[in-house]
Protein backbone atom coordinates (compact mmCIF):
# COMPACT_ATOMS: atom_id res chain seq x y z
CA UNK A 1 0.00 0.00 0.00
CA UNK A 2 1.50 3.46 -0.89
CA UNK A 3 1.82 5.45 1.97
CA UNK A 4 4.76 8.21 2.92
CA UNK A 5 7.69 5.83 2.54
CA UNK A 6 6.67 4.33 -0.54
CA UNK A 7 6.06 7.53 -1.81
CA UNK A 8 9.08 9.19 -0.81
CA UNK A 9 11.28 6.38 -1.88
CA UNK A 10 9.69 6.56 -5.61
CA UNK A 11 10.50 10.78 -5.49
CA UNK A 12 13.58 9.59 -4.39
CA UNK A 13 14.04 7.10 -7.62
CA UNK A 14 12.61 9.38 -9.91
CA UNK A 15 14.40 12.16 -8.81
CA UNK A 16 17.71 10.01 -9.19
CA UNK A 17 16.26 9.18 -12.48
CA UNK A 18 15.46 12.63 -14.47
CA UNK A 19 16.73 15.50 -12.53
CA UNK A 20 18.73 17.84 -14.55
CA UNK A 21 17.70 16.35 -17.57
CA UNK A 22 16.24 17.86 -20.75
CA UNK A 23 12.58 16.25 -20.94
CA UNK A 24 12.14 14.46 -24.95
CA UNK A 25 8.59 12.90 -24.31
CA UNK A 26 5.81 13.94 -22.27
CA UNK A 27 2.38 12.68 -22.23
CA UNK A 28 -0.37 12.34 -20.28
CA UNK A 29 -3.00 10.36 -20.85
CA UNK A 30 -5.99 12.05 -18.66
CA UNK A 31 -8.01 14.79 -20.29
CA UNK A 32 -7.65 17.70 -17.99
CA UNK A 33 -3.87 18.03 -18.65
CA UNK A 34 -3.45 15.76 -21.64
CA UNK A 35 -2.74 19.15 -23.71
CA UNK A 36 0.26 19.67 -21.69
CA UNK A 37 3.70 19.77 -23.63
CA UNK A 38 6.67 20.07 -21.81
CA UNK A 39 8.88 18.90 -24.14
CA UNK A 40 12.08 20.75 -24.38
CA UNK A 41 12.02 21.61 -20.24
CA UNK A 42 14.40 21.04 -18.14
CA UNK A 43 13.38 18.25 -14.74
CA UNK A 44 14.65 20.61 -11.54
CA UNK A 45 13.91 17.18 -8.92
CA UNK A 46 11.29 15.59 -7.67
CA UNK A 47 9.84 15.93 -4.46
CA UNK A 48 7.33 14.13 -1.83
CA UNK A 49 4.64 15.58 0.02
CA UNK A 50 3.00 13.44 2.03
CA UNK A 51 1.54 10.99 -0.08
CA UNK A 52 1.54 12.87 -3.42
CA UNK A 53 4.38 13.14 -5.74
CA UNK A 54 5.61 16.97 -7.07
CA UNK A 55 7.65 16.51 -10.72
CA UNK A 56 8.94 20.25 -11.26
CA UNK A 57 9.92 20.72 -14.94
CA UNK A 58 10.83 24.35 -16.34
CA UNK A 59 8.20 26.28 -14.47
CA UNK A 60 5.45 23.49 -14.15
CA UNK A 61 4.71 20.78 -11.83
CA UNK A 62 3.65 17.57 -12.74
CA UNK A 63 1.27 16.20 -9.54
CA UNK A 64 0.25 12.84 -9.18
CA UNK A 65 -1.64 10.30 -6.13
CA UNK A 66 -0.65 7.13 -5.77
CA UNK A 67 -4.07 6.40 -3.78
CA UNK A 68 -3.79 2.47 -4.01
CA UNK A 69 -3.15 1.03 -7.02
CA UNK A 70 -0.84 3.68 -8.51
CA UNK A 71 3.57 3.75 -9.10
CA UNK A 72 5.89 4.96 -11.17
CA UNK A 73 8.54 3.03 -12.84
CA UNK A 74 11.53 3.84 -14.69
CA UNK A 75 13.04 2.10 -17.66
CA UNK A 76 15.73 2.95 -20.05
CA UNK A 77 14.59 4.43 -23.10
CA UNK A 78 13.44 1.38 -25.15
CA UNK A 79 13.17 -1.00 -22.55
CA UNK A 80 10.04 -3.04 -22.32
CA UNK A 81 7.21 -2.13 -19.83
CA UNK A 82 6.53 -4.17 -16.82
CA UNK A 83 2.82 -3.04 -16.92
CA UNK A 84 0.48 -3.68 -19.73
CA UNK A 85 0.76 0.37 -21.83
CA UNK A 86 -3.56 1.44 -21.31
CA UNK A 87 -2.41 1.31 -17.77
CA UNK A 88 0.10 3.93 -17.97
CA UNK A 89 -1.66 7.49 -17.02
CA UNK A 90 2.10 9.94 -17.62
CA UNK A 91 5.17 9.27 -19.54
CA UNK A 92 8.21 11.48 -18.72
CA UNK A 93 11.23 10.79 -20.75
CA UNK A 94 14.74 12.02 -20.65
CA UNK A 95 17.61 10.54 -22.93
CA UNK A 96 19.14 8.30 -19.96
CA UNK A 97 15.54 7.03 -18.57
CA UNK A 98 11.70 7.49 -18.83
CA UNK A 99 9.00 7.73 -15.95
CA UNK A 100 6.03 5.80 -16.50
CA UNK A 101 2.90 6.30 -13.89
CA UNK A 102 0.53 3.85 -14.01
CA UNK A 103 -2.39 3.33 -12.52
CA UNK A 104 -1.97 6.81 -10.92
CA UNK A 105 -5.44 7.88 -9.46
CA UNK A 106 -4.32 11.87 -9.61
CA UNK A 107 -2.67 13.38 -12.31
CA UNK A 108 -2.42 16.82 -13.55
CA UNK A 109 -0.02 19.62 -15.10
CA UNK A 110 0.07 23.13 -13.11
CA UNK A 111 2.30 25.75 -12.45
CA UNK A 112 4.85 25.25 -10.09
CA UNK A 113 3.41 28.61 -8.32
CA UNK A 114 0.71 27.20 -7.60
CA UNK A 115 1.44 23.66 -5.94
CA UNK A 116 -0.53 25.32 -2.40
CA UNK A 117 -3.64 24.48 -4.27
CA UNK A 118 -2.49 20.57 -4.13
CA UNK A 119 -0.61 20.30 -1.03
CA UNK A 120 -1.18 23.22 0.82
CA UNK A 121 -4.03 21.69 2.91
CA UNK A 122 -1.34 19.02 4.25
CA UNK A 123 -0.31 18.91 7.48
CA UNK A 124 3.30 18.15 8.64
CA UNK A 125 4.69 15.84 6.75
CA UNK A 126 7.64 13.40 9.40
CA UNK A 127 9.66 12.74 6.12
CA UNK A 128 10.36 16.81 5.09
CA UNK A 129 13.12 18.49 6.02
CA UNK A 130 10.66 21.13 8.12
CA UNK A 131 8.92 18.58 10.08
CA UNK A 132 7.21 19.63 12.97
CA UNK A 133 6.01 17.45 15.59
CA UNK A 134 4.60 19.66 17.69
CA UNK A 135 2.33 21.13 14.74
CA UNK A 136 1.72 17.75 14.21
CA UNK A 137 0.32 16.71 17.42
CA UNK A 138 -1.27 20.18 17.97
CA UNK A 139 -3.90 19.33 14.81
CA UNK A 140 -4.38 15.72 15.80
CA UNK A 141 -4.99 16.85 19.73
CA UNK A 142 -7.68 19.57 18.43
CA UNK A 143 -9.64 16.57 16.51
CA UNK A 144 -12.62 15.80 18.50
CA UNK A 145 -13.12 11.91 16.55
CA UNK A 146 -11.19 8.35 17.45
CA UNK A 147 -7.65 8.42 17.02
CA UNK A 148 -7.32 6.28 14.46
CA UNK A 149 -9.85 8.27 12.09
CA UNK A 150 -7.38 11.59 13.27
CA UNK A 151 -4.07 10.32 12.24
CA UNK A 152 -5.54 9.19 8.63
CA UNK A 153 -6.48 12.81 7.91
CA UNK A 154 -3.66 14.15 6.08
CA UNK A 155 -4.58 17.84 7.21
CA UNK A 156 -3.35 16.62 10.70
CA UNK A 157 -0.36 14.44 9.64
CA UNK A 158 0.84 13.92 6.11
CA UNK A 159 1.79 10.79 5.06
CA UNK A 160 0.58 8.27 7.67
CA UNK A 161 -1.78 5.67 6.00
CA UNK A 162 -3.78 2.87 7.62
CA UNK A 163 -0.99 0.39 7.82
CA UNK A 164 0.90 3.14 9.77
CA UNK A 165 -2.15 4.00 11.89
CA UNK A 166 -3.29 0.31 13.13
CA UNK A 167 0.68 -0.80 13.51
CA UNK A 168 1.44 2.49 15.69
CA UNK A 169 -1.77 2.14 17.86
CA UNK A 170 -0.49 -0.70 18.99
CA UNK A 171 2.84 -0.13 19.59
CA UNK A 172 1.64 2.50 22.04
CA UNK A 173 -1.12 0.53 23.30
CA UNK A 174 -3.71 2.29 22.19
CA UNK A 175 -7.60 0.98 20.96
CA UNK A 176 -8.37 2.55 17.72
CA UNK A 177 -11.67 3.59 18.90
CA UNK A 178 -10.00 6.38 21.44
CA UNK A 179 -10.79 9.93 21.55
CA UNK A 180 -7.93 11.78 20.01
CA UNK A 181 -8.05 14.52 22.91
CA UNK A 182 -7.70 11.24 25.65
CA UNK A 183 -4.53 9.51 24.30
CA UNK A 184 -0.57 10.91 24.37
CA UNK A 185 -0.88 12.15 21.03
CA UNK A 186 2.96 13.67 21.56
CA UNK A 187 4.58 9.92 21.82
CA UNK A 188 2.29 8.45 19.43
CA UNK A 189 3.29 11.27 17.02
CA UNK A 190 6.96 10.81 18.04
CA UNK A 191 6.91 6.99 17.31
CA UNK A 192 5.15 7.17 13.87
CA UNK A 193 7.57 9.72 12.76
CA UNK A 194 10.38 6.99 14.02
CA UNK A 195 8.60 4.06 12.16
CA UNK A 196 8.16 5.75 9.13
CA UNK A 197 11.74 7.41 9.28
CA UNK A 198 13.21 4.01 9.71
CA UNK A 199 11.06 2.26 6.70
CA UNK A 200 11.85 5.12 4.57
CA UNK A 201 15.15 3.39 3.37
CA UNK A 202 14.61 0.05 3.84
CA UNK A 203 13.53 -1.97 0.81
CA UNK A 204 10.32 -3.88 2.86
CA UNK A 205 7.98 -2.06 4.99
CA UNK A 206 8.21 -4.01 8.81
CA UNK A 207 6.76 -2.82 11.96
CA UNK A 208 8.09 -5.66 14.32
CA UNK A 209 12.03 -5.49 12.79
CA UNK A 210 11.96 -8.39 11.29
CA UNK A 211 11.74 -8.83 7.54
CA UNK A 212 10.86 -12.01 7.03
CA UNK A 213 7.29 -12.77 4.53
CA UNK A 214 4.35 -12.93 7.80
CA UNK A 215 6.37 -11.31 10.05
CA UNK A 216 6.50 -7.49 9.43
CA UNK A 217 3.18 -6.37 11.79
CA UNK A 218 1.96 -6.97 15.20
CA UNK A 219 -1.91 -6.44 13.74
CA UNK A 220 -2.56 -5.45 10.47
CA UNK A 221 -4.24 -8.04 8.30
CA UNK A 222 -3.83 -10.27 11.40
CA UNK A 223 -7.27 -10.69 12.48
CA UNK A 224 -8.13 -14.35 14.44
CA UNK A 225 -4.76 -14.97 15.32
CA UNK A 226 -2.41 -14.75 18.55
CA UNK A 227 -0.88 -11.28 19.19
CA UNK A 228 2.70 -11.44 19.34
CA UNK A 229 3.24 -10.10 22.30
CA UNK A 230 0.21 -11.95 24.73
CA UNK A 231 -1.65 -14.26 22.58
CA UNK A 232 -4.72 -12.94 22.75
CA UNK A 233 -6.81 -13.07 18.98
CA UNK A 234 -6.48 -9.95 17.40
CA UNK A 235 -9.59 -8.77 16.41
CA UNK A 236 -10.92 -6.78 13.32
CA UNK A 237 -13.51 -4.27 12.38
CA UNK A 238 -14.20 -1.39 10.67
CA UNK A 239 -13.72 2.70 11.57
CA UNK A 240 -14.19 6.05 9.71
CA UNK A 241 -15.81 9.67 10.55
CA UNK A 242 -18.69 8.36 8.10
CA UNK A 243 -20.00 5.00 6.52
CA UNK A 244 -18.54 5.87 2.81
CA UNK A 245 -15.13 6.80 4.39
CA UNK A 246 -14.38 3.23 7.01
CA UNK A 247 -11.26 1.47 6.92
CA UNK A 248 -10.25 -1.71 8.33
CA UNK A 249 -8.76 -1.44 12.02
CA UNK A 250 -7.26 -4.44 14.09
CA UNK A 251 -6.25 -4.28 17.24
CA UNK A 252 -5.52 -6.53 20.56
CA UNK A 253 -7.94 -6.59 23.21
CA UNK A 254 -5.68 -7.45 25.51
CA UNK A 255 -2.33 -5.32 24.10
CA UNK A 256 -5.10 -2.33 23.23
CA UNK A 257 -6.96 -1.58 26.61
Amino acid sequence: MPEGDTVFRAARRLDEALAGHEVTRFEIRVPRSAVADLRGQTVHGVVPRGKHLLMRIGDQTLHSHLKMEGRWHVYRPGQRWRAPAHQARAIVGTKPADAVGFELAMVEVLPTADEARVVGHLGPDPLAADWDPSDAAARVTADHRAIHVALLDQRNVAGFGNEYANELLFVRGIRPTALAAEVDVAGLIETGARMIQANRDRQGRTFTGDNRPGQQTWVYRREGKPCRRCGALIRGSELGSRATSERIIFWCPVCQP
